[in-house]
């Protein structure tokens, strides 16, 4: 791609999500959207070498068009009924769901599913990281902005349905990019169930979400690794990344006392402070779900050792790959809840 064209794209794609980070008018954070959208699109394609990326770039497009379609439409029929722009005020019941079912399905939540993991398998690796962090700031920040007219009864379904589709969608599958898109909508599901109670708790989630995954897809594309089979022989290229990528896969199975942990904790405890004890029970049931599939890539990449020659179980001493930010991120992905007492003792 041309470098001035590419520079242009990756400013839009910055620009737009902060212009609809900052917007209070509905029709600025539209135009943000679709900034965002359009410039997407062509890094989507740019490495289209296969059908399949070419039909990743093309199913994205539509859905993405779909949802914005509905958005304006929602933002239309509300200005109609409520005579006003601004984002902060309460809005029309009728609008309401529709944003709500517009931005669900910019997000991928369930069942809005569809598109992602198919999206996802067809693209890059970084590609991938950017459609699962950057691409859920603007949607989930208007959903934040507009969480006192949402009805937390649709919310809370559509949760549970994210977070059980999440679980076992990604039971049966073998691509590591597809297994990251259900483990993103699973993630979406715990963000969302507690967006009308706690929005710190929200943010919190989704700051962790994003930091566990951007190490965990960045350690895949270090490790050239993208389905289970090459994950076995993973370890030898980097053993220590190797096992640190354990590490992260439990975290972002949220056990304890890993990073994970931490915001699905406060969650379960803000559900049962509002008197939602089932609710919290039937979430915590769904994520063994996602714990599944985890321990599974962990079992493939870190246990199992298939037969191999002796030139190619030593691949690491050949190829050497320094990346000084991986380690501070696989620390913080990892270590953050229990280092957490000691910063708070130190400030």
């Amino acid at each position: 791609m041309n470098p001035h064209a590419n520079m242009i794209i990756m400013s839009s794609l910055i620009l737009g999500p902060m212009i609809t980070i900052t917007s209070s008018h509905w029709v600025m954070a539209w135009v943000g959207l679709e900034i965002n959208m359009l410039a997407i699109i062509p890094l989507t394609g740019q490495t289209t070498t296969t059908h399949e990326q070419f039909e990743a770039s093309i199913k994205y497009f539509l859905t993405q068009a779909a949802a914005s379609s509905l958005l304006l439409f929602s933002i239309i029929n509300n200005v109609w009924n409520t005579g006003q722009f601004d984002i902060t005020q309460p809005t029309n019941t009728l609008s309401s769901t529709m944003m709500t079912a517009a931005l669900t399905m910019k997000l991928g939540l369930a069942p809005f599913h569809y598109w992602l993991p198919e999206t996802l398998q067809g693209t890059t690796t970084m590609m991938t990281l950017i459609l699962t962090t950057w691409q859920k700031l603007a949607p989930l920040t208007l959903l934040m902005m507009i969480n006192q007219s949402l009805n937390t009864s649709l919310l809370v379904t559509l949760s549970l349905l994210s977070m059980m589709i999440g679980g076992w969608g990604g039971l049966n599958q073998t691509q590591l990019r597809k297994i990251m898109a259900f483990s993103s909508i699973a993630h979406l599901g715990w963000m969302t169930m507690i967006l009308t109670l706690s929005t710190k708790l929200t943010l919190l989630t989704f700051y962790t979400y994003i930091t566990l995954t951007t190490t965990m897809l960045l350690t895949i594309k270090l490790l050239e690794t993208n389905k289970m089979s090459t994950a076995m022989t993973s370890w030898t290229k980097s053993p220590m990344l190797n096992a640190t990528m354990m590490l992260n896969l439990m975290s972002l199975a949220g056990l304890p006392p890993l990073t994970g942990f931490m915001p699905k904790w406060l969650i379960l405890q803000e559900l049962t402070k509002n008197h939602m004890t089932i609710i919290a029970a039937t979430s915590a049931i769904l994520s063994l779900l996602s714990l599944f599939f985890y321990i599974r890539i962990a079992y493939y990449s870190t246990i199992t050792l298939p037969p191999n020659m002796t030139n190619y179980s030593q691949q690491w001493r050949h190829k050497n790959q320094q990346k000084p930010y991986l380690p501070l991120m696989i620390i913080t992905s990892s270590m953050l809840t229990p280092i957490m007492p000691t910063f708070m003792m130190i400030l």
